[in-house]
């Protein structure tokens, strides 16, 4: 192992770090946010966007991530629609993730029992009014861990952005290998350098997890 090898690459290794949290970060948001709408048109069955959500997360679902990047960058160009390499990857992620936490949303929704929509509407709830007080609170709480989960996976998928020249940190450790061939070097980098964000992630989201199960339990 030459540490100076690893010392030299640590300022390339150092941006891409970045690159690979700040997508992560917003695919993370905008696939929980479009994850939760999603969800939501799918419980009340909404006219229209219902059947789109249950198509959009049945394709996205059972395609692979790396067919969709192939779509949308060297694609969508044929029919004059030209995208980043980084909103390419954000769009994808953020649909697939989106695909994820929907279903991750509407398991929460389905442990709502029964009973209390029925009281909801007795008591002549509005849907916005039953979504606030009724579905979000307790659908949010029971889908925490699945939420935890696809947040996770979010995060690992981002290796596959590599196929369109994404500068993150796979792609970078390629890059390196490929030129220089100290492969174990940069591999040694590459995993730390998801360590160091995936560790600190899981345990805060264990962390939430139990928090709001305790929540839970002591409401029960």
């Amino acid at each position: 192992m030459d540490w100076s090898v690893i010392a030299e690459s640590l300022p390339l290794f150092g941006r891409a770090f970045v690159v690979t949290l700040r997508l992560s970060a917003i695919s993370i948001v905008l696939a929980t946010v479009l994850g939760l709408v999603m969800a939501l048109f799918r419980e009340y069955r909404v006219p229209v966007l219902s059947q789109i959500s249950a198509a959009v997360e049945e394709l996205f679902r059972n395609t692979p991530l790396l067919i969709q990047l192939f779509f949308m960058y060297y694609g969508l160009p044929s029919i004059g629609v030209r995208l980043s390499a980084e909103l390419c990857a954000v769009l994808g992620m953020s649909i697939l993730g989106a695909a994820y936490m929907s279903g991750a949303f509407r398991g929460g929704f389905g442990g709502i029992p029964h009973v209390q929509t029925e009281s909801a509407r007795a008591l002549g709830l509005s849907v916005p009014q039953m979504i606030r007080y009724v579905t979000l609170p307790q659908g949010l709480t029971r889908s925490v861990p699945a939420i935890a989960a696809n947040a996770i996976f979010i995060v690992k998928e981002t290796s596959v952005f590599t196929v369109i020249a994404v500068p993150e940190l796979t792609n970078t450790a390629r890059d390196l290998i490929g030129m220089y061939y100290h492969t174990n070097e940069y591999l040694l980098e590459l995993v730390v350098a998801y360590a160091i964000i995936l560790i600190p992630l899981s345990l805060v989201l264990t962390l939430l997890e139990r928090r709001v199960r305790r929540a839970s339990f002591r409401s029960a």
